[in-house]
């Protein structure tokens, strides 16, 4: 049996740049042992499968453009969400099988997305916003990441302020120290040339240090709104890759705009 293999910088400025996503099109579902070990053979952050077929608790089609269903792996489980995977997604969608069409929707544990392709090839990732609750810092796990918060948030991830755009750039993580996470642990402050920075960590995910994170802003965005006063943010991921994006609130959803780039295609070979 053969799959496509299509490996797509997602979020990324310049060749090299954003995060790297492997998008694999499937006819029908394989076993999820073998998702999971494809997902660690392809050892990016995270795999994303998708097939046609709908499952009965997606409901009605969210309009007549192409929708699929779709799920994450990271190299050591699945996840409930990801967004760069999901532009990187549509992205091979939009350019291989639907040149025609400039919207596709994915059905996933995070219920409906929606991704446009604007005249620009630019695309927009559409996400729910995702609330915060301030809380007190955990101390195991700012002694883990070296950094002196300003303030804590939890949510979907766990959110630490720091005073300035070179603390957020400055850290560095001590991983066999962090605590517990079955989430990411984000470190975020306000940027010098962009609104926001951030870096992302999930070592119990099976990603140290994740390039650039759609999901997390779809976090961070509402967190950061109520802090400028503006529903229309610029962000920049400060991983060793570094990846940016244009990011809006509208409503309960998170718009978040940028470029994709293919690395490369090919077809993985699976045993009998």
């Amino acid at each position: 049996m053969e799959v496509l293999l299509h490996q797509i910088d997602a979020f990324a400025d310049a060749p090299f740049s954003g995060n790297p996503a492997a998008v694999m099109p499937l006819s029908a579902w394989l076993p999820d042992a073998l998702l999971q070990n494809l997902a660690e053979e392809n050892n990016l952050a995270e795999t994303a499968f998708y097939t046609a077929q709908l499952p009965p608790d997606a409901g009605a089609r969210p309009g007549e453009w192409p929708a699929f269903h779709l799920r994450w792996f990271t190299p050591t489980l699945e996840v409930n969400m990801c967004g760069h995977a999901t532009m990187a997604a549509a992205a091979q969608v939009l350019e291989d099988i639907h040149p025609g069409e400039d919207r596709v929707s994915f059905f996933t544990r995070s219920g409906w997305l929606h991704v446009d392709r604007t005249d620009d090839d630019e695309y927009v990732l559409d996400l729910p916003a995702l609330e915060s609750r301030e809380v007190e810092p955990d101390p195991v796990l700012i002694e883990a990441l070296g950094v002196r918060p300003v303030r804590a948030f939890t949510g979907f991830d766990e959110v630490i302020v720091l005073g300035s755009e070179q603390e957020v750039r400055d850290a560095h993580p001590n991983f066999a120290a962090f605590p517990p996470l079955p989430f990411d642990a984000v470190i975020t402050a306000r940027g010098e040339s962009c609104d926001i920075v951030s870096r992302v960590f999930g070592p119990d995910l099976g990603v140290i240090e994740d390039p650039v994170t759609g999901s997390a802003h779809a976090q961070l965005v509402p967190l950061w709104t109520r802090e400028l006063g503006r529903t229309e943010l610029t962000a920049r991921q400060l991983s060793h890759r570094g990846g940016s994006m244009r990011c809006e609130l509208v409503g309960d959803r998170v718009l978040l705009v940028g470029r994709c780039r293919r690395y490369l295609d090919g077809v993985v070979t699976l045993p009998d």
